[in-house]
Formats: structure tokens, sequence, C-alpha cells
């Protein structure tokens, strides 16, 4: 009997939920090639194909979709064997605030695997802006929050925030020929967002006029608005959807940094707040 290697299934699972293998390496902290490896690997064993790649990122073909409820379902099985083995439980009440430039699918994904192995654990999600997670935190609005900071050459992430992974930051648009318009027009989240600042700090740098074209107050409208050719934005590598172009030095736009998705948890940690920190970075790094 032939068994699968879970490894392989993980590169699966994680490349269709971030929909391109460049999403998948950053979220898994391995190089592109190495993810691309893999997959190659489970479809050899699998002698089927599993995506299909384009420019547009990866599908699953008819048999990646087949595999793909049952590689979760061996892979949930896995962990909750080992958790059970560890005497692992997690039982009370868990205020989470999670940044909108993490993935809604990512986070149903997560809840619902959450849900499976803790019963009795009760979740409370509020999406938030990143720059105000670290307010809620301190406000004690919530337990634990994800959130996603940009980080130059040789800055840290502040003190207790636990580091999950990093990604690249991309310039997008729908079309190229909106870099050639004067002023640039940047479609962005509110000036309280660190991206915008980011991406404002870098374009004054290097003497780029632009202009707000369009300012949505999510990632999602971000996303809509992007696709809808208002202008051109900044978005970390997973956040990329649609028939978004990546642009870059090439296109007369400045280099951009990583982002680091990171949990916040309070500084006052009880020994439950701990234990459900070291589920969370389990479960999301």
């Amino acid at each position: 009997m032939r068994r699968f290697d879970l490894d392989l299934l993980h590169a699966l699972v994680t490349v269709a939920d971030s929909g391109s293998f460049t999403a998948a390496a950053a979220l898994l902290c391995r190089s592109q090639s190495a993810v691309s490896e893999q997959v190659r690997k489970l479809e050899e064993f699998c002698d089927l194909p599993l995506f299909t790649r384009g420019k547009t990122g990866a599908r699953l073909t008819p048999a990646g979709e087949r595999l793909l409820p049952q590689a979760r379902q061996l892979l949930e099985l896995n962990d909750t064997v080992y958790r059970e083995v560890q005497g692992d439980s997690l039982v009370g009440t868990l205020r989470l605030a999670i940044t909108d430039y993490f993935q809604p699918d990512s986070i149903a994904n997560v809840l619902q695997r959450l849900r499976r192995r803790y019963p009795q654990l009760k979740i409370h999600v509020d999406i938030r802006p990143s720059a105000l997670i670290d307010q809620s935190i301190h406000n004690d609005d919530c337990d634990i929050g994800l959130a996603m900071v940009p980080l130059a050459a040789g800055d840290t992430l502040p003190e207790g925030w636990i580091e999950l992974y990093r990604e690249p930051l991309h310039w997008v648009a729908a079309e190229k020929a909106l870099v050639e318009t004067v002023p640039l027009p940047l479609v962005m989240m509110p000036e309280s967002c660190t991206v915008h600042r980011l991406a404002a700090q870098q374009l004054h740098r290097d003497g780029i006029a632009y202009e707000i074209a369009h300012s949505a107050s999510g990632v999602a409208g971000l996303q809509l608005a992007l696709n809808a050719g208002l202008g051109v934005g900044c978005l970390n590598a997973s956040s990329v959807t649609g028939s978004l172009l990546r642009l870059g030095q090439k296109d007369g736009l400045p280099d951009l940094p990583e982002a680091a998705l990171a949990l916040v948890p309070k500084s006052q940690q009880t020994p439950f707040i701990r234990d459900a920190c070291t589920m969370l970075y389990d479960e999301l790094r």
C-alpha cells in the first residue's frame, strides 16, 4: 500500500489556499522552487496533474479538487492525534483581532480546524486594520491580535510580538499603463494604515508625484478598486488577487520591504493566553 507524504499534502493545501506558488512559498518559509518540487513529487506519486499553472496563479485540476478535502482531513487527523497523545486541551473564550491583510479564506479554514480540534473553545473574531490591533490589545478589547507590519532592513518587531512568517509587498495594478499617469493614481487604505504610510514615504523619497485616487476602508474594497483599474496599490503577496499585475523597479516604482505577520498577545498573559498563542503559532506559521 502506498502512503501519502504529509509534507507534500501540506504544500498542496497551502498552494490551493493562497492561489499561487509564490504566496505559498512565503507562507511555508521555503523557496518557490522548493514548493514547486514538492507539488511535482506529489503529482508524480498520484500520476496525475494536480495544478494548472498560469500568469494569474495556480488552479487545481479536477484531480486536485478531489484530493484537496482528503488532504485537509489527513493533516487535521495527524495534528489531532499528536495533540491527544500530548494531552493538550484548550477550554474557554478567546477574543481575536485579525488584520484584514490576512486572507478571509485562510481565517475561515483556521477557525474550522480549531473548532474541530478544540470543541470546547469559544472564539470571537474581529477583523480590524493592523494599526488598531495593538491599541485593541492595550484597551483589553481582545486577547490576541494578528497584525501585519512592513519591516525595512534592520527593523525588528515590537517587544512581545511573535513573528509567524514574512512575505513580500508588491506594487499592483490592473494594467501597467497606470504607472505612466502623472501624478501616479494611488488606491490606498486610510492614512492610519502602515502600508499606506510606507508607500507614500517610498514615493516621496524617489520624487514620484502621486495622488490618492481612491481610499478603501478595508482590503476587500482595496482589491475590488484595484481590479477595476482605479489606480496603483500596495499589497502583501498573499492578498494579490484576480488578474492584478505585480509591478516594481522595472516599471519605475521604488522597492518595497517585506511585511511580517505576527501574533500580538497581551503583556500580562494568563496560562490560557500562553496556551492559545502556542496553538495559533502552530496553526498559522
